[in-house]
């Protein structure tokens, strides 16, 4: 493995720990806390999709007419990925991106989608962040979480926004989360089905062959390059206070139902 990727993984551990050790999955003990959960997290599940997009706008060519773009082996590991978070498979063998087996996941349980489908719908027919964020009354925290994103994405930087993509994403879903969701799961196998298979998709999928794609194509876009390595560095920081953050939100909105 690449030193600077090392030490790198070295200097977030704290960082990393503080996110799946948060106080939030304490408090989810319920179908109705899971919906709440799932109101702030479809968030990051949507800019993760448009992350993942702005990388392949930058690392491969994505107009016509078509020219070679970019290093071979980059443009096949950001391809590799999109295919599997664009167009995977859902739990009936059907294609859809993450965030579509999401919004089946929230409406099956009955999680309310208002905000983030108003959000989305705005800001298509828009373009405009900050009254898709009003008109949708988008929690703070994940307006704060979308936020950094794009301010990741207009940054240009595609070595930042595959630092970001790779380690502010990956693996970082606890074992304690996966043991909620299987008690939830026993006591309601036809509200959080599809959720269950998101998640152990997720962790399948994500967790391990992407997490690797995704760690090789973060090396090859620093390079030898110093600058961009502390640059890189400096951002991933910066995204796991995001996800910290967002974490907070939901834990906050917990405490005040419960």
């Amino acid at each position: 493995m690449n030193q600077q990727i090392e030490e790198i993984k070295k200097r977030i551990e704290p960082l990393r720990q503080e996110i799946i050790n948060h106080k939030v999955y304490s408090v989810i003990r319920d179908i109705d806390d899971l919906k709440i959960f799932m109101q702030y997290h479809v968030y990051a599940v949507w800019d993760f999709m448009s992350l993942l997009k702005a990388l392949q706008n930058h690392l491969t060519c994505t107009t016509v007419p078509w020219f070679p773009k970019g290093a071979p082996d980059t443009r096949y590991l950001i391809n590799e990925i999109v295919v599997g978070e664009e167009s995977d498979l859902d739990h009936n063998g059907e294609r859809k991106s993450h965030f579509e087996l999401y919004l089946d996941a929230m409406n099956q349980c009955g999680a309310d989608r208002t905000a983030i489908l108003g959000f989305t719908d705005e800001l298509q027919r828009s373009g405009d962040f900050e009254k898709a964020f009003t008109i949708s009354d988008t929690p703070l925290e994940a307006r704060d979480f979308v936020s950094f994103t794009f301010q990741t994405i207009l940054s240009k930087k595609d070595f930042l926004q595959s630092a970001i993509f790779t380690f502010g994403r990956e693996d970082l879903i606890p074992g304690m989360f996966i043991s909620i969701i299987n008690e939830i799961h026993k006591n309601f196998p036809d509200e959080i089905s599809i959720f269950k298979y998101y998640i152990e998709r997720h962790i399948e999928v994500d967790g391990d062959h992407h997490s690797n794609l995704a760690l090789q194509m973060t090396a090859n876009l620093c390079g030898d390059n110093l600058q961009h390595w502390r640059e890189a560095e400096e951002a991933i920081i910066l995204s796991l206070k995001s996800r910290v953050n967002l974490w907070d939100g939901v834990y906050n909105q917990l405490m005040n139902k419960k």
